[in-house]
């Protein structure tokens, strides 16, 4: 879940620590993170290819950004090294749906969140319909940069 307040990722930082730092291609991996189009990305596919006659093995990497859910898509040489942003994932029991689209969050630690709202669209009216019904307990994810 990502609060609407939240800035965007950006390669600047306050604390002296870096955004991003390099992985080899090969060492990625489905829902691990990369930069792709100079956005953070949770990598959903991986496929390569083989090498061809004249050149290296290929890597196509799908992912889908982690505050906007767009999905992006690059092809890279096996053997380079992409940026793989500092991310964090916080994991949250959703505990309350407010009127006014508000939710309740808690984390393992059993620490609550009541700061931030249902995301507006389709995600949020997913989540919405999961929490209602008679399911196992909701959990929401919030991705934050660790700046």
């Amino acid at each position: 879940m990502c609060d609407e307040s939240m800035e965007e990722f950006s390669g600047a930082t306050g604390t002296g620590a870096s955004a991003t730092f390099p992985m080899d291609v090969s060492a990625l991996r489905v829902k691990g993170f990369v930069m792709l189009k100079g956005r953070p990305c949770e990598i959903t596919e991986m496929n390569k290819s083989a090498s061809g006659k004249h050149g290296n093995a290929k890597v196509t990497i799908v992912g889908e950004d982690i505050f906007t859910g767009q999905r992006h898509e690059d092809v890279v040489p096996a053997e380079e090294n992409l940026d793989v942003p500092n991310v964090v994932r916080t994991e949250y029991s959703l505990c309350d749906i407010t009127s006014d689209g508000g939710v309740s969050l808690m984390d393992d630690k059993g620490d609550t969140r009541d700061d931030l709202k249902l995301p507006e669209g389709k995600l949020g009216e997913e989540i919405k319909v999961k929490f209602e019904g008679d399911g196992p307990d909701l959990m929401v994810m919030e991705a934050t940069n660790i700046n």
